[in-house]
């Protein structure tokens, strides 16, 4: 007979104390630390190439882009989380006593894998939209040239757009921008084998 695991739950300052010294990334959800798994080629080359257009089209202008590894914390859900892109405006606006955890993102996307897409259409867009500064969410497709676009609008409902042409631009609504899906899927192989992919 084996006896059941004790779950261990956490406090955000305890997380927040092993993942300053951690080799590796860890969400902090509600109590729970949950390890987070390394992405595939395209989820990087897509993560990477919406980073530097954003970084591009907002030189000089009053925000701040980050890519995979700035821890966002949202308070209303006690989640700590490392959104793939997140756009902040200036003045960054921190956790409490940190200076490694940002609150105050205008634009978050998530590049959707096999494994987590559900959670981040789902349970994650709903933490998401707790985050009063945030005005848009975008998530990216891996596997076929797709992208869906929510944009908060003043009565706090959230309008929802999708793109699926190469020809097509994605015009941002919380920040001066506007992208075609041709330059965020540039050099993405759809021809690899995502069956196992994460």
């Amino acid at each position: 007979m084996t006896l059941a695991q004790e779950t261990r739950y956490y406090s955000p300052a305890e997380y927040l104390e092993l993942e300053v010294n951690s080799e590796i990334r860890h969400e902090y959800i509600n109590g729970l630390i949950i390890p987070m798994t390394g992405g595939t080629p395209n989820h990087n080359q897509l993560a990477g190439n919406f980073y530097a257009e954003l970084n591009f089209a907002l030189k000089r202008q009053p925000y701040q882009v980050f890519v995979t590894d700035q821890r966002l914390w949202i308070p209303d859900k006690k989640i700590h989380t490392y959104p793939d892109i997140m756009v902040v405006k200036i003045p960054l606006e921190y956790q409490e006593g940190r200076k490694d955890t940002l609150v105050n993102p205008v634009m978050i996307a998530e590049v959707l894998s096999k494994s987590t897409k559900s959670y981040d259409r789902d349970e994650k867009f709903a933490a998401y939209r707790t985050i009063p500064t945030l005005q848009e969410y975008i998530l990216i497709d891996q596997y076929t040239m797709h992208i869906e676009q929510f944009l908060k609008t003043d009565n706090n409902k959230w309008i929802f757009s999708e793109f699926n042409d190469a020809e097509e631009n994605l015009n941002l609504g919380s920040i001066p921008c506007q992208i075609s899906l041709a330059d965020i899927y540039d050099k993405v192989d759809f021809t690899v084998d995502s069956a196992d992919a994460t």
